[in-house]
């Protein structure tokens, strides 16, 4: 049997008129953007699972909203939305935040940054759990600006399509990122030496 191509025009028309039919196809079409987008931008205290589901439900419920924008096309529209959403939770888990501990591996990942000779080959796991405690010491703009900068290492142009930020917006929030990134990477350095 013959598999028609996806209709994003008729699937959206349908979900206006409460087919739930078309809804579980528009969901199981863009569940992995969004998964994908949730993965990389979710705080630690959500569950990918119900920031997924946080992000289906304002698409419904923001979808009689939706229109065709300087010819975006509506993934663009629904990974902004999931990129807001992620940014909203962090926000949130920002205000409640403790300063994660590290393990050895991690805190000698934090001493190998300070070498001046250089790193040498270390543990990926204990050089990740080192990034993700620093970026959670960030404002979740800046955490969102970094990791899709340098961790998805997306253009400005791309970054700005998925935030709504200008190109210029994007590259001073990296700027700024970057050096707040530095500083606390000399706030654990001093309280690890102190």
């Amino acid at each position: 049997m013959p598999r028609h191509p996806f209709d994003l025009d008729d699937c959206l028309s349908r979900v206006a008129a409460a087919d739930q039919d078309a809804a579980r196809a528009l969901v199981t079409r863009c569940h992995p953007l969004v998964a994908r987008i949730v993965r990389s931008h979710r705080p630690k205290s959500h569950g990918e699972d119900d920031l997924v589901q946080d992000v289906f439900l304002k698409m419904f419920v923001m979808l009689p909203r939706y229109e065709v924008r300087d010819g975006r096309p509506f993934e663009a529209w629904l990974s902004r939305l999931a990129v807001r959403t992620c940014l909203d939770a962090l926000r949130a888990e920002a205000r409640r935040k403790d300063r994660v501990p590290l393990s050895r591996g991690a805190q000698a990942c934090l001493e190998t940054l300070a070498d001046e000779r250089g790193a040498g080959a270390g543990d990926a796991a204990a050089a990740r759990e080192l990034v993700e405690a620093l970026l959670a010491e960030l404002p979740p703009s800046d955490r969102l600006a970094l990791t899709l900068r340098d961790l998805e290492q997306r253009s400005p142009a791309e970054i700005a399509a998925v935030t709504g930020w200008s190109v210029a917006l994007v590259r001073v929030r990296v700027f700024r990122a970057r050096m707040r990134l530095r500083a606390a990477v000399r706030r654990r350095r001093k309280t690890a030496d102190g």
